[in-house]
C-alpha cells in the first residue's frame, strides 16, 4: 500500500515500531482499508504547513491546503480529524480557543470554551461539611461542561474558502474505515479501560474490547462517523438541537448529569479582543480571558525583558531562576484576578503595565528563591490533557488553535449512540477557594462556579509578528504548564537563536506559584545547574515530559515547521 507521506532519505519504513527521533516517524501499518501513517517531525514548505498531535490529522490539513483551501480550512479539517484519531484530547465534546491573523492583518480571537450548565451551582462539589469532592469535578457525568468545539468550528467557517462537506470528509473517512494505533495509543486505551467501563455502564463503546489493545490494531468508530455525517448534512444545529443533542441529553439523564437541551441551544462561540504586547521588538498576540494563557505569557515575558538572558546563558541556574521567579509571580496573579470576563472584571491592562510588573519583580533576589508563601497576588489599583495545532498558508493567514477535553479522555463518558467523549472541564473552576484542581492550580472568587460561566483556562494559542509580518505560530497542550512552555519556546527563539525544532524539543521547566516546586524534565538539565538551584532553596520535582509544543517559523520566504518529539506529533505541508 502506498504511503500518504513522501519518502525521503530521512524516513525509513519499519512495521509496528514507534521511534522518538527528530525527522523520524511514528509508524506504518499495512492495511487495505485503515489509514497508514508516518510521523514527520519537521519540514520546510513554501505554500502551506500544519503541525499537530497526530500524523493523519496533519495530513488532512495539508490535503486541504493542496486543494486550494486556506489556513482556516486546513485548521478545521485538522481539528475534525483530531476528534477521530486523537480521542484523548481531540474532540467535538470539549472546547478551545483560536488566535489567528488574516492575510489583511486583521486579528481574530475566537472563544469556544465550554460553559457551566444552567443547573450548576457555586458549591455543587462540596459535601455537607463544606469539604470539596474533586472526584465529582474530575470524573464522570457531573464533571461535564456544555461543549463548544462544534460551535467554534462553524464560527471558523466564516474565514474559510472551501465547502464544509469537503473539510469534514477526511474525519468521516478516518472514523468509518479506522486507523492504526500507535504503541502509545494502545497503552492509553488499555490504561483507561476500567474508567471507560465504569462511566459507561452497559454501553458498548469503541475504546473497549475484551483483549488488550496493541500497536497496529485498527480503531473503527462507526457511531462517531454517523455523528460527523449528520453534522456534515445538517450543520451546526444538528449538534446543538438535533439528534446529536438528543443523544447528549439522554446520556446526561441516564446518570443524573446537568447538561440539558436549553444549555446546548443557548451555547454560542464568542469573539474576544486578543492580548497584544511587545517583547524585544517582536509583537506577541495571544488569547485573553477566559484563558489565563495570554496574560500569563505577557507578564512573564515582560518581567524578564529588562534582563539579558543571552548573557546569563541558556539553561544556566541564573536564567532558570529568573524565569521561574517570573512564572511564580504571574501564577499568583492568575489565582486572584483571572476568570470569565463576562462574570468578572479582569484587569488586563493593569496586569501587563510596565510599572506594575516592575513592582512585582522588586522582591526578586538573584541569589535565592522567593518562597511562594511570601508572594501573593500583586496590589492592583484598578476599578495533561489538551492538543494544539498550528497552520499557515501561502496567502499570509496564520492560525493557532488549542482545544481540550481537560483530563485524558475528559470525563471518560461517551455519548451513547454518538460515539464521542465529553469533557471534564468543570474541574477548571475553583470548586472551593484554595482547593487545587487536577493540575494543582488554585483559585478564588474570580473563577467560582456560576451557571453559564466559562471556566478559567491556561490555553495559550499564540502568534508572533516581526515588522508586522508573520514570524511564529506556537502553542502546546499541558494544563497549567501551557503558558510556561510557550514562554520558554519564544525565549528559545528570540533570545537564544534556536530554530523551531530546537526551541520546542529543548527540555522544559515549570513553576506555578502553588505548589512551591519547580517541575523539570528528567535527564534534561546539567547536574551542576540542579545543584545550584537546590542551594537557592528550590524544591525540584522531575517529570517525564512537559507539553507537546507545535511551532511554525517564517524565514526567507519559507515556513519552517516542527512537531514536538515528546509524542506522535507530526508536520505536513507542501
Amino acid at each position: 500500500m502506498k504511503s500518504i507521506f513522501p519518502v525521503t532519505k530521512k524516513t525509513v519504513f519499519v512495521l509496528f515500531i514507534v521511534l522518538q527521533i527528530r525527522c523520524g516517524f511514528s509508524q506504518i501499518v499495512t492495511s487495505n482499508s485503515a489509514s497508514v501513517f508516518l510521523s514527520l517531525k519537521e519540514g520546510v514548505y513554501a505554500n502551506g504547513a500544519v503541525s499537530c498531535a497526530h500524523p493523519l490529522a496533519a495530513q488532512a490539513g495539508a490535503m486541504i491546503l493542496r486543494k486550494g483551501g486556506n489556513a482556516f480550512d486546513a485548521a478545521i479539517a485538522t481539528q475534525l480529524a483530531l476528534a477521530v484519531v486523537y480521542p484523548q484530547a481531540g474532540n467535538i465534546g470539549g472546547g478551545g480557543f483560536m488566535t489567528a491573523r488574516e492575510k489583511s492583518g486583521k486579528l481574530i480571537a475566537l472563544d469556544f470554551r465550554e460553559i457551566a450548565p444552567g443547573k450548576a451551582s457555586r458549591d455543587m462539589y462540596l459535601d455537607s461539611n463544606g469539604k470539596a469532592n474533586t472526584h465529582l469535578s474530575q470524573d464522570g457525568i457531573l464533571a461535564i461542561g456544555v461543549p463548544g468545539s462544534v460551535a467554534g468550528i462553524f464560527a471558523e467557517l466564516k474565514y474559510a474558502k472551501l465547502p464544509f462537506k469537503t473539510l469534514i470528509q477526511p474525519a468521516i473517512d478516518l472514523a468509518r474505515k479506522g486507523f492504526a494505533l500507535s504503541k502509545e495509543d494502545a497503552r492509553l486505551l488499555n490504561e483507561y479501560k476500567s474508567d471507560f467501563e465504569k462511566y459507561n455502564p452497559g454501553v458498548i463503546i469503541p475504546f473497549v474490547k475484551n483483549v488488550q489493545w496493541k500497536a497496529g490494531d485498527i480503531l473503527i468508530q462507526a457511531d462517531l462517523a454517523n455523528t460527523l455525517e449528520r453534522i456534515r448534512d445538517k450543520g451546526l444545529q444538528e449538534f446543538y438541537s438535533g439528534k446529536t443533542a438528543d443523544l447528549i441529553v439522554k446520556t446526561m439523564q441516564s446518570a443524573h448529569g446537568l447538561v440539558r437541551h436549553e444549555d446546548l441551544k443557548n451555547y454560542q462561540a464568542k469573539k474576544r479582543v486578543p492580548i497584544q504586547f511587545d517583547y524585544r521588538g517582536y509583537r506577541i498576540i495571544s488569547f485573553p480571558p477566559p484563558s489565563s494563557g495570554g496574560l500569563l505569557l505577557g507578564q512573564m515575558l515582560k518581567m524578564v525583558e529588562p534582563f539579558s538572558l543571552k548573557e546569563m546563558g541558556f539553561h544556566s541556574a541564573a536564567t532558570i531562576h529568573l524565569m521561574v521567579e517570573a512564572e511564580r509571580r504571574a501564577y499568583a496573579d492568575r489565582a486572584e484576578y483571572m476568570g470569565d470576563p463576562d462574570f468578572w472584571k479582569v484587569p488586563d491592562s493593569a496586569l501587563l503595565s510596565e510599572n506594575y510588573l516592575k513592582g512585582r519583580m522588586k522582591s526578586f533576589d538573584p541569589n535565592k528563591a522567593t518562597p511562594s508563601g511570601s508572594i501573593g497576588a500583586g496590589n492592583l489599583h484598578e476599578s495533561n490533557e489538551t492538543t494544539h495545532l498550528c497552520v499557515a498558508d501561502k496567502y499570509g493567514n496564520i492560525v493557532s488553535i488549542t482545544t481540550t477535553l481537560n483530563g485524558l479522555y475528559g470525563s471518560r463518558v461517551v455519548v451513547q449512540g454518538a460515539g464521542f467523549l465529553l469533557n471534564d472541564e468543570m474541574d477548571d473552576f475553583s470548586v472551593k477557594p484554595g482547593v487545587p484542581n487536577m493540575f494543582g492550580a488554585v483559585g478564588g472568587e474570580a473563577n467560582a462556579i456560576a451557571p453559564n460561566k466559562r471556566m478559567l483556562s491556561s490555553m495559550c494559542p499564540t502568534l508572533v509578528l516581526k515588522n508586522d509580518k508573520p514570524f511564529m505560530v506556537v502553542g502546546t497542550p499541558g494544563g497549567t504548564t501551557i503558558p510556561t512552555s510557550v514562554f520558554q519556546s519564544i525565549v528559545n527563539v528570540i533570545d537564544f537563536g534556536m530554530n523551531a525544532a530546537e526551541a520546542i524539543d529543548t527540555p522544559k521547566f515549570h513553576h506555578q506559584w502553588l505548589p512551591d516546586v519547580i517541575k523539570m524534565e528528567r535527564n534534561g538539565f546539567d547536574r551542576n545547574v540542579i545543584d545550584s538551584l537546590t542551594q537557592m532553596n528550590y524544591k525540584i520535582n522531575f517529570v517525564s515530559g512537559i507539553g507537546r509544543t507545535e511551532m511554525i517559523l517564517f524565514e526567507n520566504g519559507r515556513m519552517h515547521v516542527a512537531a514536538d518529539i515528546r509524542g506522535d506529533d507530526s508536520v505536513a505541508g507542501y
